[in-house]
């Protein structure tokens, strides 16, 4: 049998994948993260299998039920939140079942910055504004940032900045991001996308703070920085525009 890492989205049961559903109907034991997933999501699951909640376990803890189950012979979902590229502990755990002899394969979902841009309805890389994207993160009580990583450093780049496990943080973040980018810069902050309970605030980082307490948000959500985030924000891709010469396919 092999542990199928999947995917599970935003948290709306209909965003997941259709590979991601049918592995769920056919799971014996479904494994979930119950703090990040709106219950609808478990829909997808037969009623016949055994699930276990991991907002309460750790690591070995979570591993030790995958590999007991594989050992009784029974097929094993593990969903993670958004897509395990990111943030999801995918190479602590599959490291652990390497070692456990353990085969694993890996479904994606849709990641969490993905479901915010979309329910903003902004591209996060406009022509002539910014071209790249930053998926970050901040330390607080989590691992150390390695070095090189520092926020600072990202910020010079003036690439739309998306930044998860922060909201706790609005405040003396957005205090860091004033140099480069402006107290006037876009931002938005997007907690629990696609779900019943969904919260989008939108300022800028001399606002942001503000009304992030005054929503009293404190896990689940991204918080989007960058001159992109702009209605109408710049300028044309050369891709499609009509002076580009089409008669090669260079």
């Amino acid at each position: 049998m092999t542990i199928h890492f999947v995917g599970a989205g935003p948290g709306a049961a209909d965003l997941l994948t259709v590979r991601a559903t049918r592995l769920l109907a056919a799971a014996d034991v479904v494994l979930y993260p119950g703090s990040y997933l709106d219950p609808e999501v478990l829909s997808h699951v037969s009623p016949c299998a055994t699930l276990v909640d991991t907002q309460d376990l750790d690591l070995d803890q979570i591993v030790g039920h995958l590999v007991a189950a594989h050992t009784a012979g029974h097929d094993v979902v593990r969903l993670a939140s958004g897509d395990l590229s990111i943030y999801s502990a995918l190479s602590e755990q599959t490291r652990r079942l390497d070692l456990a002899g353990v085969p694993w394969d890996v479904t994606p979902g849709v990641p969490a910055y993905a479901a915010a841009a979309a329910l903003l309805g902004r591209e996060l890389t406009v022509p002539l504004v910014a071209q790249s994207v930053v998926l970050t993160r901040t330390q607080a009580r989590s691992t150390a940032m390695p070095a090189g990583e520092s926020l600072a450093a990202f910020a010079a780049t003036g690439a739309t900045l998306v930044l998860h496990l922060a909201i706790t943080r609005t405040r003396s973040l957005m205090t860091e991001l004033e140099g480069e980018y402006g107290d006037d810069c876009p931002v938005a902050v997007v907690h629990r996308a696609s779900q019943p309970d969904e919260v989008v605030l939108r300022g800028t980082v001399g606002t942001i703070a503000d009304l992030v307490e005054e929503a009293g948000l404190k896990m689940a959500a991204v918080i989007l920085v960058g001159r992109a985030l702009a209605p109408g924000a710049g300028g044309e891709s050369y891709l499609y525009a009509a002076s580009r010469d089409r008669s090669s396919k260079r």
